[in-house]
Parts: structure tokens; sequence; C-alpha cells
């Protein structure tokens, strides 16, 4: 999938897979003291093939530069890139040659671990596991945390893991542990393993009120919201200013589609522009439009003199409301500041509501070529230009804004992209590989370009040993990026490798609740016969966002 966001997003995990692969650095060839001298035919050989998306061949030279050079950092390159390709023979080469040149700590640890859990040695993962939980400080157990969370072949195998481990005692005594590894089981769809989690948390922190939010979640995921919502009560009646905890509480009910008691939580305790603009995102959410006048009659209230930031939030609020007027008013009249250059950009939005089109376009126009305004800020008023032409359907206006864009911008990144995805929603798949490919030719690494066309032509062409390519290239510089494992999923699909995609799609679900994600393991599953578990992610896709894409031509596929 190209990319995916969420407006409020206060989640208990952050699964990391690996940390960032590590460089090595490159001296000169000459230079007596260059370990990689005499390995640098390999290094190349092992550069190209990942710049090529060819994740076998750069993991086999490296694992020979690092033989060659008999340098630790390479042998620790290799074999991460070996595990990333899911080559297990070459991943214990380059461990075992890690291990001998000197290498510990927890990276080493972690790719122990991934390792025996890809060869299906549960024993020996926890042994590894266990080195990294008991690891002092935070940095061991989120290891841990990421290896179960991205390291499992699926995640009935991640819940065995961490079930054992939970039995065993070897989670740390600190409730943010708990609380992540609460939240990874919940990610997990394994409510019997959260319950127990849930209770030793009780146990172990009496009194805390985070744990109560575990608690909550709990039951929200096993559908008795009425009980949720009792505790969660009780939850917000304990937070007093804690505004932190009331952005968790409201979080759990924006997970439940309360907006309304969502918005009432961030409502008590002191007020800021923050706490202001994600009540407003809330109630516009649940397009309460009484509600948010209350609060757009509140913040004017005690706006005497509003400084741009609110004069900018008031605008955004009343824009929603229709008072396109007033929101005009607000807009113009943020004076400079960072904020006068979204307030013009969101100035012209209005004009063109109010189907002033001719003077929304001038505004556009006169942004564009003001020497005053910063370069990000021009550069938005084409894509503008460009987004509000195609509400026109005016598909000429759009791409000569786009046209313009480029002229004043050559090869701009953000343009091109989305010149790109207007192309690829006009069925001009030629044309939108073309705007990506642009992109990666000035930036051979711009992973959302990479991800973006390798999923183009996985979805839209059959030339899926190319998007592969592509996608490995992404997925190496961002292994645990939802988006790209979907992407990464939705080849292997394409390709018939439909138990291999199911994985990888699972894996991308945890990480991120997102509806083209859902369709897309639902449709798997279809294709896998399994249409009962198939409609259960459909309806999951629904619930997040039922206009979606990918959801509709799933469900027009499949039937379901």
């Amino acid at each position: 999938m190209p990319a995916a966001s969420r407006t409020l997003c206060f989640a208990l995990v952050a699964a990391l897979v690996f940390t960032p692969l590590l460089a090595a650095e490159k001296a000169s060839p000459t230079s007596p003291d260059d370990p990689t001298g005499a390995s640098l035919e390999a290094l190349l050989a092992g550069e190209f093939a990942l710049q090529s998306g060819r994740l076998d061949d750069a993991a086999q030279a490296y694992l020979d530069a690092a033989r060659q050079a008999d340098d630790v950092a390479l042998a620790e390159r290799a074999t991460r890139i070996a595990l990333l390709a899911k080559d297990d023979k070459r991943a214990a080469q380059a461990l075992d040659l890690w291990r001998k040149q000197g290498g510990e700590g927890l990276n080493l640890a972690a790719a122990e671990a991934v390792l025996a859990i890809r060869r299906g040695n549960e024993r020996e993962a926890r042994k590894h596991l266990t080195e990294l939980l008991q690891t002092p400080g935070d940095a061991g157990w989120r290891q841990a945390l990421g290896v179960l969370s991205g390291g499992a072949r699926d995640p009935k195998q991640a819940a065995r893991l961490l079930d054992k481990l939970v039995d065993s005692g070897r989670i740390p005594n600190k409730l943010q542990a708990w609380l992540a590894f609460g939240g990874l089981a919940q990610a997990l769809e394994q409510p019997e393993l959260v319950e127990r989690i849930v209770a030793e948390v009780v146990e172990r922190f009496p009194g805390e009120a985070r744990v109560g939010l575990l608690r909550a979640s709990q039951l929200r995921e096993n559908g008795k919201t009425d009980e949720a919502r009792k505790l969660l009560e009780s939850l917000a009646a304990q937070a007093g200013d804690d505004a932190e905890l009331r952005r968790a509480i409201a979080d759990e009910y924006h997970r439940m589609a309360d907006y309304a008691a969502a918005e009432a939580v961030l409502a008590k305790g002191p007020q800021d522009d923050q706490s202001y603009s994600l009540r407003a995102a809330l109630l516009a959410q649940a397009e309460d439009k009484t509600s948010l006048a209350r609060l757009y009659d509140e913040l004017r209230a005690r706006s005497s003199d509003p400084d741009p930031q609110r004069r900018l939030l008031l605008g955004q609020i009343a824009e929603f409301l229709e008072r396109y007027d007033e929101a005009l008013a607000w807009y113009r009249g943020v004076p400079g500041g960072g904020q006068r250059w979204s307030a013009r950009l969101r100035a012209a939005n209005v004009l063109h509501e109010l189907k002033r089109g001719d003077e929304a376009y001038k505004s556009l126009r006169e942004l564009q070529s003001d020497a005053s305004a910063d370069d990000e800020a021009r550069r938005d008023a084409y894509l503008l230009e460009a987004s509000l032409r195609s509400k026109d359907d005016d598909a000429t206006g759009e791409m000569e804004a786009f046209a313009r864009g480029l002229a004043a911008f050559p090869d701009d990144p953000e343009i091109l992209y989305a010149r790109g995805l207007s192309w690829e929603r006009r069925d001009d798949i030629p044309r939108a590989e073309a705007d990506l490919r642009k992109i990666l030719v000035a930036e051979p690494d711009n992973v959302a370009a990479l991800n973006a066309l390798g999923y183009t032509l996985a979805d839209r062409t059959t030339r899926y040993q190319e998007a592969l390519q592509l996608i490995e290239r992404a997925r190496t510089a961002e292994p645990d990026n939802a988006a790209i494992i979907d992407s990464y999923g939705w080849v292997l699909y394409r390709m018939g490798r439909k138990e291999e995609a199911l994985v990888e799609l699972r894996r991308a679900l945890t990480l991120q609740k997102d509806a083209e994600i859902a369709s897309h393991v639902g449709e798997v599953l279809w294709s896998l016969g399994r249409k009962d578990e198939a409609r259960k992610y459909f309806e999951q896709a629904r619930k997040i966002d039922p206009d979606n894409r990918s959801l509709k031509r799933a469900l027009e596929k499949t039937g379901a």
C-alpha cells in the first residue's frame, strides 16, 4: 500500500523489528588500516544488489565482504540482510561469523532469537529472548517486543512464545513493559493471553490507572463495551489534571467510535491549543456540529486577541462548520509567522467552497509567485491547486497545475508523487510509473516512491518480479513499516505465494489497523477457501473505512 495514517494514535506498542542497518565506513583502498580494502569488490557487489532489490545476492556479497575483511560491522550487516531476505542458511553463517569476530550485545541476541524462531526452535528463541528481557534498562525488553511482533512466522507462534515468557516470570517488573506486551497480545488477537497479562499487571501494580486502561481495552476487544465504558468512566474520574492519561482514555473511547465521550474527557482539566485541536477533530469525526459550534463559541470567548495559532484553529473549525465567511476572516486575520502560509492555503480552499473559484485560483497563483513565501508553502500551493482542479473535474487544469509546479520546482518529489498517484487513479499506469521513476532517478532511496511504485506494479500489472525488487529495497530501509509489509504481502499473493503472503499481511495488520491491509488479509483468506474468516476481516475493514478503494475491489472480486 502507498501510505496509511491515523488522526489520533496513542498506541501501546511500538514494534521495532531491528535497529537501523549500520552502514560500514569505507576508507581508501590504499590505506593500510582499512579493514574493507580487501573486500571492496564484494562490498560494491552487495550495495548494487541491495539497490536492485536482490536481497539474496546482497546477503551473500556482504557475507563474502565480512569474511575477507574480518570486520564485525559487515558481519552484522550481512546477518540483517539475510534475515530480511528470509535466507536462514546465510543468516546462520553470518551470525556465526559475527560471533567469532567478537559480536555481542542486544543486536546479536535479537538476531539469534529471530533466526531460532524462523527455524521453529522455540526453546532456543526463548533463551535469547530471556537474555534480552534480563538486560538492565528498557532497550532489552523493547528489542524482545520487536522480535515477537516482527520475527515470528505467524501470530500463534508469537503468542506461544509470549505465553511461555509470562509463565516463567521473564517480563521485567516495569509497568510500561507489561502494558506493551499486553498491547502486543491484543494485536495478536489472543484474548486469553491478554486476560492473563491483565491479571498479572493488576496484581503487580495495584491502583495504577494505566492498568485499568489495558483492562478496558481488553473488554472492548471482547465486545464487552458496556463494561469497558464503566471502567473508563471511573478512570476519567481519577485522571485529574493528568493530560497524558486523559488522552489515553480518550483514545479508548475513540476506538469504540464514541467520539462524544472522548471529547468530554479531553474537555476536563487545563486546555491548550493541542487539547482544543484534538477536541475539534473528535467532534468533526463524529459530525457533531452542534457540539463543535459550542466549542467554537467557547474558543472565541476565551480569545479576546487570539494569537496566529488560535486564529488558524478557529478558522479550521469555522470551515468545518461551513461558516465559510467567518473562516475566511479568521484565515485572513493571521498576521504572520509560520501559520501565515497555512492560513493562506486554507483561505484559498474556503474561497473554492464559497464557489469563488476564480478568486481561489488567483490567490494560489499569488502565493506561488510570492518570493517572501517559503518554498514549502509555494510548492503546496501548486499541490492544492491541482487538488481543487480535480474536485472541479478539470483534468486538464489539474495536470497543468502539476506542470507549472514542476517548472518552478523541477523534479520535486512531492509533486511527482502526487501526480503519479493521480495517474494511477485514472488507470494510466505507464504515466504513474514514469513519475515515480523520476523520483527514484534523483533519490534512489526514496522509500515512499519505492513502495508506491512496487505496490502499483504488483496491484495493476503482472510485472511481479520487478515489483518485488522495488518493495524489497523499501523493506530494507524500513523493515517494520506496516505499509511496506502490506505491499510485500500483496506482491507475494499476486505471485501465488498465498500462505507466505498471509503471514506478512497479518503482521502488517498487527502493526497498524488499516482498512486496506484488512481487506488484503480478507482477500487472501477468501482465495484460500477460508471464507468465514475472510468475512471477519472484510467487516473489520468496513468499520475502519467503508469507502476504501481496496475494500470495494476485494468485495466485488470475491462476491463477499
